[in-house]
């Protein structure tokens, strides 16, 4: 298959994955119409197109929490990446690497932080949630700092897993799981080989001490419910400050309210996201959150964004929209699953040269150049 967008390489990872992995990739909470809003309202955004500027030098080079990047986007943080091809958190950090943009490790990935650090040779970022226990936390934020990781994002969207109906039609969770992973596993035997067999341990990386000898996909949905912390508030950002004297991002911010409250509480930046439209269905999208909060915080701390990102293009609406940087999703997760790493390397490439078109059409050389003003309103 002849990949040339984020698109293709969705199908391709729709063919490789067994149905539980791509349906967890792919889908969101309830009837998934936040994530459908999230594509839909950022892709309805019109650019507006100017002509005879000299573009004849576009440059991508920005600045965020201290790290310098090739480009304003960075690799977010997903679940389960090395589930998607073999120790794949690992991979798509060797790929970040070498293209110049940060890679940030979720905390429920297969890889711990210290092989998803040793990967790359320059600093990554790590995600954190709120477990119950938080004598663990603090060993793991210990373990963070001491692998390197130069940001934290503290996802705080996430006290109790949204209601995701296609894992439990896939098998991911619900009855009857086991078989129906073991059957989609067995017709696709590439991915058995590779991922399955190769691609061991098949753990929660980062929690083994603390998930009781249940580390692997047959309770991760479980054991979520079972060990985030619905009673964290704002409080306990004065707890992740006295472990944690890095730059610190709040993500999961979706309410101009809750932006001025983490900048209050002393943070570093946010990421407006709705988790991919994984939580609550039904909220705004993204494209349509970020204006307002961006205004309301955006001289106070550093705005960044995810959500419904599938192209360069999307990039640059997110900065014209207010966000400094944007966080991919499963754009790069299809990716990972698609080719691995070479995957990884290749949508970033994409991305790069189709935000270069959209700077040069619309005359933003650089990125401080990118605004309100590259909006059509009319």
């Amino acid at each position: 298959m002849t990949i040339a967008s984020a698109a293709d390489f969705r199908e391709e990872a729709r063919r490789r994955l067994p149905r539980f992995l791509f349906d967890y990739i792919d889908g969101g909470s309830y009837a998934e119409q936040t994530l459908h809003r999230n594509v839909a309202d950022l892709a309805a955004i019109a650019l507006r197109q100017r002509v005879l500027v000299d573009v004849d030098r576009i440059d991508l080079t920005t600045r965020l929490l201290g790290t310098d990047m090739a480009m304003p986007f960075a690799l977010g943080p997903i679940g389960l990446a090395g589930m998607y091809a073999r120790r794949g958190e690992a991979q798509a950090a060797r790929a970040a690497c070498a293209k110049g943009i940060p890679a940030c490790l979720s905390s429920v990935s297969v890889c711990g932080i210290e092989e998803f650090a040793a990967a790359s040779a320059a600093p990554v970022w790590f995600q954190l949630y709120v477990i119950r226990d938080r004598g663990y936390m603090a060993d793991l934020l210990a373990r963070a700092k001491a692998a390197g990781a130069s940001a934290l994002f503290f996802t705080v969207d996430l006290p109790v897993p949204g209601a995701r109906y296609r894992d439990v039609r896939s098998g991911l969770a619900g009855p009857r799981s086991g078989p129906k992973r073991l059957w989609q596993t067995i017709t696709h035997p590439r991915w058995a080989w590779d991922v399955g067999l190769r691609g061991r341990p098949h753990s929660l990386g980062n929690f083994l001490p603390v998930v009781e000898g249940k580390a692997g996909l047959g309770d991760y949905v479980g054991w979520i419910g079972r060990n985030f912390d619905p009673t964290c508030t704002w409080a306990d950002i004065d707890w992740v400050r006295t472990h944690w004297d890095g730059p610190l991002v709040i993500k999961g911010v979706l309410d101009a309210d809750d932006a001025r409250l983490a900048a209050d509480a002393g943070a570093d930046g946010i990421v407006v996201s709705n988790h991919g439209g994984r939580q609550l269905d039904g909220v705004a999208s993204t494209a349509h959150a970020l204006p307002s909060i961006a205004a309301a915080v955006g001289d106070r701390l550093t705005v960044l964004a995810d959500g419904g990102v599938r192209s360069g293009l999307d990039v640059v609406r997110m900065l014209a929209l207010g966000a400094k940087g944007v966080l991919l999703g499963r754009a790069w997760a299809y990716a990972l699953a698609a080719r691995g790493e070479a995957g990884v390397a290749r949508l970033i490439d994409i991305f790069e040269a189709e935000m270069r078109v959209a700077m040069m059409l619309t005359g933003a050389t650089g990125i401080a150049r990118i605004g309100p003003h590259i909006l059509d309103r009319g």
